[in-house]
């Protein structure tokens, strides 16, 4: 599978997430907000997907659902979607299909040493599947605000 651009349409897949299997069929006909993070319940990611939990009814209201990605398994991501109300899908992209995909898997440096990981990463993608807007190598602060922005712009 080769990696999606801005203006591509998203190819067909098929992912496990805490609200059941999630396909590109059931992404069409509602804006997607598809972010990925390196790890449940570390400082940044937590903060991150609080954010998203604490405007997800601004999403809604602009037309879209959010989803978070990570390669954390399912059982994982039920106990962070339970211990922060998190009212939107978790998918476990154990196997790296949708990092690979969206091109998130990098080299990064944590405490001095080399480790391959996901890079934080948001993806909009528009009612018909195609990408319209990405954000790469971004920062928690402000991020989820700016996301919404975009959304109520596309």
């Amino acid at each position: 599978m080769t990696a999606i651009s801005v203006g591509e349409a998203i190819p067909p897949f098929t992912a496990t997430s805490t609200h059941g299997d999630i396909s590109l069929d059931t992404l069409k006909g509602r804006k997607t907000v598809l972010y990925f993070y390196p790890k449940d319940n570390t400082p940044g990611c937590t903060t991150q997907a609080q954010g998203f939990r604490d405007l997800h009814s601004e999403f809604e209201a602009a037309g879209a659902r959010i989803i978070g990605v990570s390669r954390d398994s399912l059982k994982s991501h039920q106990n962070f979607t339970a211990k922060h109300e998190l009212p939107f899908a978790l998918i476990s992209d154990a196997d790296e299909s949708l990092c690979t995909l969206f091109k998130v898997i990098k080299m990064k440096n944590m405490y001095g040493k080399q480790v391959r990981g996901i890079e934080r990463s948001t993806f909009l993608i528009d009612e018909n599947g195609v990408l319209v807007k990405e954000w790469r190598g971004l920062r928690v602060p402000g991020h989820v605000d700016a996301v919404l922005q975009a959304v109520r712009e596309h």
